[in-house]
């Protein structure tokens, strides 16, 4: 138990680092103004055009750090900052949207497999821990408690499943982002450097929050499976 804290504390901290370390590099690097000019919402344009996508609208949302692609709309959503600015950090979070954007269209795999997960995941969220205090509350009294605790377990397993699977399509996403800004010239190499540190701190906050799940459901697990042992 005292493991399974600590462990925990040391998730926590090392969110908290990750998060406002990529806040600092993003402050830093959207002070860099491109060299081409180009805004956020221009580079997104670009990089969709390059890869022959006509079908998806690049749009702005209120926001900090609330880009993200929405493949049923087929929408690359930016942050006013990020839609607006013509700097380094502006055109990193840009093209890793419109990474996205293509992975869709090229049908690439692991996005394929986090998309059908999606509805599962909604439900899973929102009953996982209700069934998991429910079932460890009533194995104390009925046979069946540990069945509810069980579903519990599982329902918060999928969320679990889910997170590890972002990480190969943020990742993947954040390549083809730099390749294709690198390939087109679209920014330079201090630029591309500034590109690539942004996007690494932010693909740094996708692994942190997959290990806390997974030392989450660890701990859940221990408490439903180990205490029928008991």
């Amino acid at each position: 138990m005292g493991s399974y804290y600590l462990i925990i504390i040391l998730i926590s901290l090392a969110s908290m680092w990750v998060s406002s370390t990529l806040k600092r590099k993003f402050k830093t690097y959207s002070q860099k103004q491109l060299r081409n000019g180009m805004s956020g919402k221009e580079i997104a344009e670009q990089m969709l055009s390059d890869h022959g996508i006509r079908d998806v609208k690049v749009i702005s949302v209120r926001g900090s750090l609330t880009d993200h692609y929405n493949p049923q709309k087929k929408t690359v959503n930016l942050s006013e900052s990020v839609y607006n600015e013509r700097n380094a950090a502006a055109a990193a979070v840009a093209a890793h949207e419109c990474g996205h954007a293509v992975q869709h269209a090229q049908g690439y795999k692991w996005l394929q497999i986090r998309s059908t997960l999606v509805p599962m995941v909604s439900v899973a969220s929102n009953m996982s821990m209700l069934v998991i205090i429910a079932g460890l509350v009533l194995m104390q009294i009925v046979p069946y408690g540990f069945t509810i605790a069980a579903i519990g377990v599982g329902l918060f397993g999928v969320g679990t499943l889910f997170s590890f699977i972002t990480l190969p399509v943020e990742y993947d996403a954040s390549n083809r982002a730099l390749a294709w800004l690198q390939r087109k010239n679209m920014v330079s190499r201090e630029e591309l450097a500034g590109a690539q540190d942004s996007l690494k701190w932010a693909a740094r906050t996708y692994v942190v929050a997959a290990l806390g799940s997974l030392a989450t459901l660890a701990y859940f697990a221990f408490q439903v499976f180990g205490g029928r042992r008991n």
